[in-house]
């Protein structure tokens, strides 16, 4: 009888359920200690100082204009995802529109643990809704279209307006990492959490890049599939653009 093939067509390895076994309580050690440092690095995260936000920025929203302040809705924690959305543009990024796609079902969980989730973008406030309606998403969306938010939170990017800066590296960093800034110039995707206490809203936290992995949703199912992220380049696109 001949030899079973030890690895597939494809090159991938083939082992009897023993040998998979084997293999699989080695990477569990592994994945147990990812989880406790990422634990570790959650409760580093929820140590930063806050910084006072002193600035009184404005936002259009759908029940009129409103503060930072006002995007909590009463609760005491607010979380911003800065979703690319240029003031010129017709809709919204492929790639936050997919992180977007996985707010509907966590919104509810966090406004009923004092954690309100508002996007924010310099679009106009109606073609935000308009792209909102065509995407079926319910959430908060606000405008801030008109104010610095963008800028000081380093999501716009132009240098005739402010500082270039993009997560946490200034222009002249970029350019000693032969980083091209100017591939930046335009629209950033982040998100910036916020919390408030007795009545004076402090900044917390702020993530760009690929520091937004762990928020896309898609990504971690694909990280524990067969063939893991299996990508080259973009593969995504609007949920309404996939052939059907």
């Amino acid at each position: 009888m001949a030899d079973e093939p030890t690895r597939t067509a494809s090159g991938h390895k083939i082992a009897s359920r023993g040998e998979w076994r084997a293999a699989r309580l080695a990477l569990l050690e592994q994945e147990k200690e990812l989880t406790k440092r990422s634990d570790e690095v959650a409760r580093q995260r929820a140590a930063l100082p806050w910084v006072p936000v002193d600035k009184d920025y404005t936002f259009a929203t759908e029940a009129g204009e409103a503060t930072l302040d006002g995007l909590f809705s009463g609760r005491s924690q607010l979380i911003v995802y800065h979703l690319m959305f240029g003031p010129d543009w017709t809709e919204g990024c492929p790639s936050c529109s997919a992180i977007a796609d996985g707010f509907e079902g966590v919104r509810l969980h966090l406004e009923n643990h004092d954690v309100s989730l508002v996007a924010v973008s310099r679009a106009p406030l109606d073609r935000l809704l308009a792209y909102r309606g065509r995407m079926g998403w319910t959430f908060p969306w606000a405008s801030s279209l008109g104010s610095d938010f963008n800028y000081d939170f380093h999501v716009t990017i132009d240098p005739d307006v402010a500082p270039v800066e993009y997560n946490y590296r200034s222009q002249d960093e970029l350019e000693a990492r032969d980083v091209s800034w100017k591939d930046w110039v335009g629209e950033q995707p982040g998100m910036s959490g916020f919390v408030r206490e007795r009545g004076t809203v402090f900044h917390a936290y702020s993530a760009y890049s690929r520091g937004l992995d762990a928020l896309w949703g898609a990504y971690q199912w694909l990280d524990r599939a067969p063939l893991g992220r299996n990508e080259d380049g973009y593969w995504w696109q609007l949920h309404d653009a996939y052939e059907r």
